[in-house]
């Protein structure tokens, strides 16, 4: 490991493999070669896996890599029914170690039926020394949100359960909190009571504004696909909008152009999901309804759509840092109501109308010459069209007469 440093002293360079990285990162934390450091932290980051996240995240204990502990946690967190049916380092947890993990509201699980079970699982590496620790973990669990059947059944009933006196009271106050749930739905209160607190969602899908019940619409919901469930979280100070873009970037979600049924606009909102917080923002070159949106390269392209009169052909891309819009090479088509995606560094767009057909050309745009180029067309003509880049192709898929609203 020595000479691994001394020749980084001198090349910069250093070879990290599965082999050597923890003593390689230990002797370089000792000599405080914080290069070496962070590109171990980086490597072992990139290994993460279902058998390795918790030895890594303990790894972490005793050396300074606190992106590389962010990254582990996280990933125990987020994978941890996976994880409690692959790792042999789960068994090995401390009790306290083990009640810090599925006590987090962002532990990602389904049902609380898989950390009640990963709790069983773990006592059962040693039942005689860990059964006494269940009145630790029971709390731990989300109770109230189990189905009724499962914990009367399988919680309720359980011996660990069943023949510790310090449980009793926590069956009782999860059946008090389960029967309040059921005849009054939930409340303010849940979400600091730590048996009906829910859990965060690690992915959420965001359906923004569009066209119900005859009109534009300012709703916007969000699916918890953990959860299977949907969740309301309209803002009533928001204006309806619909036939708008929609994209995620560097933690905001952006709304751009669309239409309220009067006015068809070139004004841009970014939405805050942590705060549920909307702001204004540079508004784009043109008015823009049935505009195409995608992101590469931290850009938000904004493409064709129409302005109320014609069908455009431009494009431009927003860049976030300077709050500013940029004109790019128009298309060689109009297209309104067209869909685009990114593959491998470049925008694809398919589809639409011009306002006179639809249309079944496609072409892709290369940022790096700023230059369209028409690609082999579609088989069929698609308006209204949904296009996503998956694996090593991009697909078109026809869905129905338009699309009113927009998905993050």
């Amino acid at each position: 490991m020595m000479k691994l440093i001394i020749e980084y002293a001198y090349t910069r360079t250093v070879p990290i493999t599965v082999d050597n990285v923890e003593r390689l990162l230990v002797a370089a934390d000792q000599f405080n070669v914080m290069g070496i450091v962070r590109a171990c932290s980086d490597f072992m980051k990139s290994q993460l896996c279902l058998e390795n996240c918790i030895g890594i995240c303990k790894f972490t204990e005793y050396y300074y890599c606190p992106e590389l502990r962010q990254a582990a946690y996280m990933f125990i967190l987020h994978n941890f029914e996976e994880m409690v049916k692959a790792s042999t380092e789960f068994l090995e947890l401390s009790v306290n170690e083990f009640k810090d993990i599925i006590e987090k509201d962002e532990l990602n699980v389904k049902q609380e039926d898989a950390v009640f079970e990963a709790i069983l699982k773990w006592i059962a590496q040693e039942p005689p020394n860990r059964k006494q620790h269940m009145a630790v973990l029971l709390p731990k669990v989300r109770l109230a949100l189990m189905h009724a059947e499962y914990f009367m059944n399988n919680v309720k009933m359980h011996d660990y359960v069943k023949d510790s006196e310090e449980c009793k009271p926590i069956v009782i106050d999860a059946l008090k909190a389960m029967y309040d749930l059921n005849m009054n739905g939930p409340s303010s209160s849940d979400f600091t009571n730590p048996l009906t607190r829910p859990r965060l969602p690690y992915a959420i899908l965001f359906a923004i504004g569009g066209w119900s019940g005859g009109s534009p619409t300012n709703a916007i919901e969000t699916y918890d696909a953990r959860a299977d469930r949907w969740v309301n979280v309209t803002c009533q100070q928001e204006s309806p909008r619909a036939y708008h873009g929609a994209a995620y970037l560097k933690g905001y979600v952006y709304i751009i152009g669309g239409f309220d049924s009067v006015d068809y606009f070139n004004s841009v909102k970014r939405f805050e999901p942590i705060k549920k917080t909307w702001h204004q923002v540079a508004p784009m070159h043109s008015r823009r309804c049935y505009v195409s949106v995608t992101v590469l390269d931290n850009f938000i392209y904004a493409m064709g759509g129409f302005d109320g009169y014609v069908r455009l052909n431009t494009a431009e891309r927003y860049e976030p840092e300077t709050n500013q819009w940029t004109l790019i090479a128009p298309m060689h088509e109009q297209r309104s109501d067209a869909s685009a995606t990114t593959l491998y560094g470049k925008v694809y767009i398919c589809g639409g109308f011009n306002g006179n057909e639809c249309l079944f050309t496609a072409e892709v745009y290369d940022a790096k010459v700023d230059q369209w180029s028409l690609i082999a067309p579609m088989r069929s003509r698609r308006s209204g069209i949904g296009v996503i880049a998956y694996g090593e192709h991009v697909y078109a898929v026809r869905l129905g007469s338009s699309w009113a609203g927009n998905l993050i």
